[in-house]
Order: C-alpha cells, then structure tokens, then sequence
C-alpha cells in the first residue's frame, strides 16, 4: 500500500514545502512511505519527557468528540496545563482536529481528554475514553502520566501511542510516536562512518538526556566498527572537561556535542578556550542543534547533525497558519501523524486496524516529519536527514531514506 502523507521536518522547527494541501491518507503501510515525524526535541524534550507543568490547574470536565466515525480514539493533552504545556496542548488539539478535516472521508471520532498534566489527571481521562468506546488512545504527553494510562489500557487489550520523549515508558503495548535522541545518534554515527570517520570524541551535558545519548553513542560507534578516542561529561563547569577533550583530538576524526542550543554553543567555546582548533575535525550533533544560535555560531560552521528533513513541516505550518492564523508549536506535528496513522488504518485495515502487528510494521509509516515505524519494544526508528551548518543556516547533505532497509 502507498499514497501520500508526505514529509519532513527538523528537530526544533523551520524547514523547505510540500504542496499546498496534503491528504492525510498518506499515513500508509508496506511500500516505501515518504515522511514522518522526526528528530525534534527542542524545548519541547523535557516536557514531553519526565518534567511535568507548574501547577496544573486541573482536567477539564467538559467532553470533547470531534468526527462522527466509528471508530472511537482516545486524545489525551494537558489542556488545563499552565505554561508551555498548555500552549502545545492546544497546537497539538487543533493539529489533530486538522488531520481528521484534511484525510479522505475517516472513520474515525475523536475523544478529547484533558489529563490536565499529571498522573493522577491521566488514569480518571483514560478510563472514561475507554469507557466511551475508545479503541486506541493517543498521549498522554509526560512520561509520568504513561503509566498512570498504560495500566488501564493493558488490562482492556486496548494499544497507546503517546507522545513522551523518555523511552523507559514504552512497553508492551505502549508506543511512543516523539523524537527520541537515539534515531539521531544513529544517523549522525552512521552517516559520519559511511564519509570515513572511525575516531570519534564526545563531550556531553552530565544529565538524563546525556545518559541517554552517551549509551547510544558507545553502541552506534562500536557497530560501525569505530573507537572513541576521548570521551568527557560536564556539569556546570564545562571548562575541565573541555580541555580534556581538546587534547586528545589530534587522535580523533569527528568531535560529537549534544545538548540543546545554548549548551552547544556554549561547549564550543570551551573548547576553543582551551585550545581546540574546532575547524580541523568534523563536528557531529543531534537534532537539538537545530536551533538559531547554533547556526549563527562562527564555532560550529560546518557541523552537521541528523534532523527530519525540513520539507514536510514547512507545508503543514503554512495549512496549519491557513486553518488557526498562529503558528503550531514544532511538536503539533505528532499530534497529526498520530491521527493521520489511525484513520489510515482505519481504512485500510479492518479489524486488525490496530493489533500489535499491524503497529509493527516493519516497512513503517510516512508521515509529516518522514517516515518511522515502532519497534516490538514500544520505541521508534526514524528516516533522518543529515544537515549541515553553513553561513547561519542548515543545508541537507543527505536526505531522509525512502524506505527502512532489511
């Protein structure tokens, strides 16, 4: 099966255009699928992860459904969340409202829940979506608020794709459709490998999302069949770590820093006061590099990291700022894949529309941000492309893959 739901983004937002409208019916299986959600963990990655909003003023009461389908699905947000949790909450309701206007006659009504940011929000919103007939349930966005759901849903046989970044939530039967820095990692490692990069150093922030890169990293390299010549982990002080580092590159091919914008940058520059000549050895990111000040850094020029090629978020911010005259915030996008992927196999699916695997795919799913698929394990692989920083802006040097090789 193939058919649009076209295209790509990268990790913290901007991106190239896809055409004017787009059916959502493109969410398909089997064949090479075009695009997905991909790579951004921009400020966003905490949120979705384990950090939770500041005082949520707790779930609406009032029941949303939106479409008149038969197949019922479960949307859970932290739509009484204070802050940012709140403000994507909404982008991501209102994506999700356009996915179910833009695709070709769904079968599909969606139930609105508001788990108002919490675990103790998500168990009663979850209960009553399965209680309504949900056969499937989108979110929660926090990891805390997973489990608090996956315990109700497993017991009624009923699957979740949600949305949090923190993989030690997915599970059996938990899917998580977000960015998780491992795709990145194993694109950038495997892109540089395939360019004849076989040293690598690292240097990464000492916290939950280094723990998770680093053990990536130590993986991708050593499947590559490649060596780290140096590898350092800072704290506040990123100065000792740093001159460590710089020492050791004359031994290395590729220099990898991952951590969110400022924080790269910042490590750069430590690494320049110490002595490191960064323009003499390749320099590796993730898809947190996507963001302005990277690109404008004169230290980092050259950098390349992995990122959802940015075509396919172009055109949905453009639909998006037609249809609600604001912008989406970067991870509305999930919001729209995921019902894009529902209603697709909905229609094409029948009544294993949603078992394990019809999920598992392993041809995978096309989707804004490019293509992914869900592994057995609840974790995603996604088709990334590799950019590079240059003149204050990012050029792809390899595009998303059409298709997951064998």
């Amino acid at each position: 099966m193939t058919g649009p739901f076209n295209r790509k983004p990268g990790y913290a937002g901007r991106l190239p255009s896809e055409p004017t409208r787009r059916s959502a019916l493109g969410l398909m299986l089997g064949a090479p699928l075009l695009g997905a959600c991909a790579g951004m963990q921009q400020s966003f990655s905490n949120t979705f992860g384990s950090s939770q909003p500041d005082a949520p003023a707790g779930p609406q009461q009032q029941p949303l459904a939106v479409g008149t389908g038969q197949v019922k699905v479960g949307l859970m947000l932290p739509l009484s969340a204070s802050g940012n949790a709140g403000v994507a909450a909404q982008s991501m309701k209102n994506a999700a409202e356009m996915a179910l206007a833009e695709f070709q006659n769904p079968n599909i009504q969606l139930l609105i829940k508001d788990d108002g940011g919490s675990a103790q929000g998500a168990a009663p919103a979850t209960q009553q979506a399965i209680d309504e007939g949900s056969e499937i349930i989108l979110g929660p966005l926090f990891a805390a608020s997973v489990p608090a759901t996956a315990q109700l849903t497993r017991a009624r046989g009923v699957p979740v794709i949600a949305f949090s970044t923190d993989s030690s939530v997915a599970g059996r039967g938990v899917y998580l459709l977000s960015f998780l820095p491992e795709s990145d990692v194993n694109r950038i490692v495997d892109y540089s490998a395939g360019i004849g990069k076989r040293s690598f150093a690292a240097l990464l922030p000492d916290n939950a999302y280094g723990n998770v890169v680093e053990a990536a990293f130590k993986q991708a390299v050593g499947r590559k069949g490649g060596r780290i010549v140096a590898f350092e982990k800072y704290g506040a002080d990123r100065a000792a770590p740093a001159r460590t580092v710089a020492q050791a590159l004359g031994s290395a091919d590729a220099l990898f820093i991952a951590d969110d914008g400022d924080s790269v940058v910042a490590a750069a520059d430590a690494l320049t006061a110490a002595g490191a000549n960064l323009r003499n050895i390749q320099l590796l990111g993730t898809g947190l590099w996507d963001n302005p000040r990277v690109l404008a850094s004169p230290a980092l020029q050259g950098g390349m990291y992995a990122a959802p090629d940015p075509s396919g978020y172009r055109g949905f911010a453009g639909r998006y700022r037609a249809k609600f005259g604001a912008e989406p915030v970067r991870t509305a996008t999930l919001a729209y894949d995921a019902v894009a992927l529902v209603a697709a196999l909905s229609k094409q699916q029948g009544a294993q529309r949603f078992a394990a695997e019809t999920l598992t795919n392993p041809s995978g799913f096309a989707g804004i941000d490019g293509l992914f698929r869900f592994r057995a394990d609840g974790t995603n692989e996604r088709g990334l492309a590799v950019m590079k920083v240059a003149s204050g802006a990012s050029t792809p040097v390899a595009g998303s893959p059409k298709s997951f090789g064998a």
